[in-house]
Order: structure tokens, then C-alpha cells, then sequence
């Protein structure tokens, strides 16, 4: 399948095992892997961030496969879910960036363009993300009002 926003061919990457057993060696109290989980959401830290320090330090290889919920469903059943999805937001922090180098450098045309194939993917996830009812149907999306969103 062909990536969206370049000529080129798409690249398959990484998948996991398809085994359904967890490994010997791995954590498999799903109570402690649930206050594992929120203790580290408490710190501040995303979903992605936490997935990685339970494989590297805690040995939970997958999170799903140990307690039979993701990370975000575990937050959210505990009322602790962002409002913002993840993916969202780390495309709402790329577009900040994105226009504070374009404040400085006025002649990049390069990154303009960046800028507005990023946004484009904000505008099909948010009209996905309402569809599925994860944001409200009144929630929109302005350049304006970036800084205030990530911030």
C-alpha cells in the first residue's frame, strides 16, 4: 500500500508475534500491572511512554495480552484518559513547532508544506475521531488555538 503524502511505495513495518501466551519470565498480576499503570500515568507520563517502561523495566512484553485491555482502556475505566487522543496530540504538538519555525523563517517552503499536509492529517483523524464519538461533535480544530490546546 502506498504512503499518503509522498511518491513513494509503503514500507510494512514491525508486527508482533502471533502467539497468544505470554512469555515465562513475564509479569502476568494484572492487578499490579493496572497500578503500575496509573502510578506512571500519574507521573505524567503517555501511553506510549508507559507501554515502553513496562516492557524495558517491569517485563510486561504487552500490556493487552497480560490484563486483556489496552493501556488507555485500563485509564479510562479508571476516569484518568486524556481528552485528546494521543496520536492527536503529538500532531497538534508537531504543527506547534512547525509554525514557530515558519514565525522565524518566513521563505521555507519545505516546511509550509509540512505544515499543511500535517494539518490535513488533524483534519481526517478529528472527523474519524468524532465519528467514533472519542471527541465531541463541536470540538474543531483552528491554528489560532493550537498553543492552547497542547499547553
Amino acid at each position: 500500500m502506498a504512503r499518503i503524502h509522498n511518491g513513494r511505495k509503503g514500507k510494512s513495518g514491525s508486527k508482533k508475534p502471533h502467539n497468544q501466551d505470554l512469555p515465562e519470565w513475564s509479569l502476568k498480576d494484572t492487578k499490579k500491572i493496572k497500578s503500575l499503570v496509573l502510578e506512571l500515568s500519574e507521573k505524567g507520563h503517555s501511553t506510549a511512554v508507559i507501554g515502553t517502561i513496562l516492557r524495558d523495566q517491569h517485563a510486561v512484553p504487552d500490556v493487552r495480552k497480560a490484563c486483556g485491555m489496552r493501556i488507555n482502556q485500563i485509564l479510562s475505566e479508571k476516569g484518568k484518559a486524556a481528552e485528546i487522543p494521543e496520536d492527536l496530540m503529538n500532531l497538534l504538538q508537531k504543527v506547534l513547532s512547525l509554525v514557530d519555525h515558519l514565525d522565524s523563517n518566513r521563505k521555507d517552503l519545505h516546511n509550509s508544506r509540512q505544515l499543511e499536509l500535517t494539518e490535513a492529517k488533524i483534519r481526517r483523524l478529528v472527523r474519524y475521531y468524532k465519528n467514533k464519538g472519542i471527541l465531541s461533535s463541536d470540538w474543531k480544530y483552528e491554528r489560532k488555538q493550537v498553543r492552547l490546546m497542547v499547553a
